[in-house]
């Protein structure tokens, strides 16, 4: 953690001060705009559903209570996450998207993050319709008269929202500290009071269940430390310099290392699989709880209801194969964890790794030193992901749940890129001052 020294100056820093508040003042945008709810709902009657339903109730932790309020913000930045897992995903089978991603640097990735911005759209607008005819079937919901007009200007809205809401995590993204994920750090932050509450409320009126609560809030701390270690840990692999000689000076000789890191998708696994997991969750959900006639298709839309409840088993393993499988994908599009890549570099400066040589056996054991390392941490993140949510269900202290595992990492995860972050920014700072002397 940064020590008083180090937070004054992190404040005095030049640039540094000016993203920090930046940072801020979209946050504070942000929680404005949480609190403006869309005219026309009464917002009263869908959050007692949201209190009492838990993949809508999990939705609203993450918009900050937004959904449950039925604001303008109500979608979040879930659309925009989908969109981008989604363009990620098809940039690795689709050749055109995977040469602008690989091959055309900037330029190709502006154009691919344009694609992103527009299927944004696309998603929020789909939501949006889906939402709102979910409301319109709530006794009570609507207060107005047109309906018609109502849609149109409310899905236009909700649509608008969740691209100011993308918007704002680019800008912070661009020219503050954090991003999309620093969103969804301060909607779970502020959730925490309500669930605190409810916590409370709950061990007041069955005493009995203080001991419970005791060895589930030890067992998210203990969670806590090993997201630390997780998020930390990497494997160095030993690279051996040649020595070059300039007259009578020998530079190089010396071992360094490459690290790689055992969690090397951070957090950003565990939204992507909640984004993917969520949607048609969401989507079933707000469909079943619809006036649809008896029949086949209610039949089937409820049992996909039930089979994807966050309540139920598959949800878990679903849940613990998505993230092993999108920590695997995110180590393959990172730039810095591309063995080939890595083994050319390395024997294009003279560098080897001990025993090994250059060329295709080099990335050939870079390729297996990741697999390991990657498989490792994918199976620890998924067990870290689910051993506090079972631990609710075996206290029976499920009010917490909405703050488990999952809000644990990121909250954890998000603080932890911040502090490295500024850290970087305040190196880059010194080094430039060191180098002005």
């Amino acid at each position: 953690m940064p020590t008083s020294a180090d937070l004054m100056s992190m404040w005095n820093a030049s640039g540094l001060k000016s993203k920090i508040i930046f940072t801020v003042l979209m946050i504070a945008a942000f929680r404005f705009g949480v609190q403006l709810p869309v005219f026309g709902i009464n917002n009263a009657i869908f959050s007692n559903i949201a209190a009492g339903n838990n993949i809508i109730g999990f939705l609203d932790l993450f918009s900050g209570g937004a959904l449950g309020k039925v604001s303008i913000f109500a979608l979040g930045i879930g659309p925009f996450i989908t969109a981008s897992i989604i363009i990620q995903l098809m940039a690795v089978v689709i050749p055109s998207l995977e040469k602008l991603q690989k091959e055309e640097g900037e330029a190709g990735r502006r154009k691919l993050s344009q694609y992103t911005r527009l299927f944004t759209v696309v998603l929020a607008a789909f939501q949006a319709i889906i939402f709102m005819v979910y409301m319109s079937h709530l006794p009570g919901a609507i207060t107005v008269n047109n309906h018609l007009l109502f849609y149109v200007s409310s899905v236009s809205v909700l649509t608008a929202g969740s691209v100011l809401v993308m918007w704002i995590s680019e800008l912070i993204t661009e020219k503050g500290i954090g991003g999309g994920s620093l969103i969804i750090f301060v909607g779970i932050i502020s959730g925490i009071p309500i669930y605190t509450s409810r916590t409370a409320q709950m061990v007041s009126r069955d005493p009995s269940l203080g001991f419970g609560l005791f060895a589930l809030l030890l067992i998210f701390f203990a969670t806590m430390v090993v997201i630390v270690i997780m998020q930390e840990a990497v494997r160095k692999v030993t690279i051996i310099n040649p020595k070059r000689q300039v007259g009578n000076k020998v530079y190089g000789g010396v071992n360094t290392f490459i690290p790689f890191k055992l969690n090397p998708g951070g957090v950003m696994p565990i939204i992507f699989a909640i984004a993917i997991l969520l949607f048609p969750t969401t989507v079933l959900s707000l469909v079943g709880q619809s006036n649809l006639p008896n029949g086949a298709i209610k039949n089937a839309v409820m049992g996909l209801t039930q089979f994807l409840s966050p309540d139920g088993i598959p949800y878990y393993v679903i849940y613990f194969l998505l993230i092993f499988a999108l920590t695997f994908f995110y180590a393959s599009i990172m730039p810095n964890m591309q063995p080939k890549d890595i083994a050319t570099n390395l024997k294009k400066y003279g560098s080897s790794i001990p025993g090994i040589k250059p060329g295709k056996p080099t990335a050939e054991a870079l390729d297996k030193i990741l697999s390991k390392t990657t498989f490792i941490g994918a199976v620890a993140l998924g067990i870290i992901a689910l051993v506090p949510s079972f631990a609710s269900y075996v206290t029976n202290i499920k009010t917490l749940q909405g703050i488990g595992a999952t809000s644990l990492i990121i909250m954890v995860g998000v603080a932890l890129d911040l502090i490295n972050q500024v850290r970087s920014h305040l190196l880059a700072r010194n080094y430039e001052s060191f180098l002005k002397q």
